[in-house]
């Protein structure tokens, strides 16, 4: 049952607007309307044959970033039902928060993040405001798909603050500074890098965390990259199978596993809800704009259940995402973004004539660089292969 709506909701009606000004839909809010908008964008649609951690070749049932995208806004619903936030930012940004992902998962965003090292570097977040800002090309009047502040800003900031009040950067963005796609950006429309995103943006960081979890134990599972039982290693897992053994004797690994999932999944959310409930209820917060203004975040897990997602994550490194066969995908992959970078760079006819720069335009090494970094970021996997074997007389096969 959905709660009351709640007061540190973020309201459409007070939404701060959108950075180009756009009469207001008759039938829609403007964060249901910014969902509608991601839905039908073109960088939504090829989520479809990007990789999450099995190239699309692999196996109809592995989880690709649209099916990842999906998972992660149902759980994002569900918590913000039943806190009593907008459903309808919160779905937003849980199937806006992978757009900005190149082709082959992890694995392409550190080819790109090398060949763009000199030129600022590549950062999927980043990316994404750019495909939401400036890359899609859908409406007459503006370039990407002019979401509210509200939406703009939990693309950029569910995963907390990027600067201190003085702009020095934070966490990881110490050492390399803010993106280069986001700086540029908040210069003319000011995002807030030193607040917290809002709670239904909290909300759709930490329903990615729990898809993820959950999903890559699954696919990990149907793999046969670990067994089920290997899972008792990890202290939540064991006591979870240790309950559906208990209740169903003899059930078949495939349910054996849809089980654990199942029972992973609502484990975390019931946690989440109440650590939530608790932080609330110590700072009280009145508004949005209250929450935005905290010391830390206000939707996490509690102590004991992120030592137990911690565990998760470390067994999946080593057992999955560090797994040999997917290793070696992966580094046939990187060095495949590798060459397609430093062919179109060393050749720009090679790229396709919408990606060339206007002749009357000049454009220095960084905006070439940059150009062919946005396109190559835009490529599913299958395209990027074909891409390979027009340019290259030897392609990976990536198996």
């Amino acid at each position: 049952m959905a709660a009351p709506r709640s007061v540190y909701a973020c309201d459409p009606d007070r939404s701060r607007g959108r950075q180009f000004v756009e009469a207001p839909s008759r039938t829609r809010s403007p964060f249901r309307r910014d969902c509608d908008r991601v839905i039908h964008s073109t960088a939504f649609r090829r989520l479809k044959h990007k990789t999450q951690v099995f190239v699309f070749h692999e196996g109809d049932h592995y989880r690709t970033r649209l099916t990842h995208s999906l998972e992660v806004a149902q759980i994002a619903r569900a918590l913000a039902r039943q806190l009593g936030l907008d459903e309808d930012l919160t779905e937003t940004l849980a199937l806006a928060h992978d757009l900005g992902h190149p082709p082959f998962g992890h694995a392409g965003e550190r080819a790109l993040d090398a060949c763009l090292r000199g030129h600022g570097g590549f950062d999927h977040n980043a990316h994404t405001l750019r495909v939401v800002t400036s890359l899609e090309h859908r409406y007459p009047e503006f370039d990407g798909l002019n979401l509210t502040w509200e939406s703009l800003e939990g693309i950029v900031k569910h995963n907390g603050p990027l600067t201190a009040r003085d702009g020095s950067p934070l966490g990881r963005y110490r050492e390399h500074g803010i993106p280069v796609g986001i700086a540029e950006f908040v210069v003319a429309y000011d995002l807030e890098l030193w607040s917290f995103a809002s709670l239904e943006a909290q909300i759709a960081a930490i329903a990615d965390d729990i898809a993820y979890d959950a999903h890559d134990i699954d696919d990990g599972l149907r793999a046969g990259l670990f067994q089920i039982d290997d899972l008792k290693e990890i202290p939540v897992t064991a006591a979870i199978i240790a309950e559906i053994d208990a209740q169903y004797s003899g059930l078949d690994e495939s349910r054996r596993g849809a089980e654990l999932v199942r029972e992973l999944i609502s484990h975390l959310i019931g946690a989440v809800v109440l650590e939530a409930h608790r932080r609330l209820a110590l700072v009280r917060p009145a508004s949005a704009e209250d929450v935005r203004h905290q010391n830390e975040a206000l939707i996490a897990f509690p102590d004991e259940t992120r030592e137990a997602e911690a565990a998760i994550k470390a067994f999946l490194k080593v057992r999955m995402y560090r797994h040999e066969r997917v290793m070696r995908v992966m580094r046939d992959a990187e060095q495949l973004v590798s060459d397609l970078f430093a062919r179109y760079q060393g050749d720009p006819a090679t790229l396709p004539a919408e990606w060339l720069p206007p002749e009357s335009r000049s454009e220095d090494e960084a905006g070439r660089a940059r150009r062919i970094g946005n396109f190559i970021a835009g490529m599913t996997d299958r395209f990027a292969l074909t891409e390979h074997q027009r340019l290259f007389d030897s392609t990976p096969d990536l198996r």
